[in-house]
């Protein structure tokens, strides 16, 4: 079963860099910075990906803390990443969770795993395969 109801679709004209993606209610725009030749007037692959682990990191803890009831009325992440190449190539992702109350020792043992649970921190967790055909 497909995660998405409706196919993302990605399309690119002769504009080097520039990218159109066509989601289920409406579409971005995606480009690289100008330091590699893009034009920077939306997000690179690896923003879009970080932005992907961030809006799912937030609405998961969301939904976990307003289901405790806890008063943590802000939650921000802020995320990065980098590869290290020894063996193989490993990228690692850092996310950082912060929350405009003061929160236990308790409740934030709890939110790192909660925040592992999200969807998107599964996938990029685990295998992943690509089928691609032409």
């Amino acid at each position: 079963m497909n995660l998405l109801d409706k196919d993302l679709i990605g399309t690119i004209g002769t504009q080097k860099y520039l990218c159109s993606i066509h989601w289920r209610n409406g579409t971005f725009i995606m480009d690289e910075p100008e330091r590699i030749e893009g034009q920077d007037l939306g997000p690179d692959p690896y923003t879009t990906l970080l932005a992907a682990l961030a809006g799912c990191t937030l609405s998961t803890l969301r939904m976990y803390i307003d289901r405790k009831g806890w008063d943590i009325p802000e939650i921000s992440v802020r995320l990065n990443m980098h590869q290290e190449t020894e063996t193989e190539l490993t990228t690692i992702f850092r996310r950082d969770i912060t929350f405009s109350n003061a929160i236990s020792d308790e409740q934030k043992e709890r939110l790192l795993l909660i925040a592992s649970k999200c969807p998107v921190s599964k996938i990029l967790e685990n295998k992943v395969k690509i089928n691609t055909t032409i």
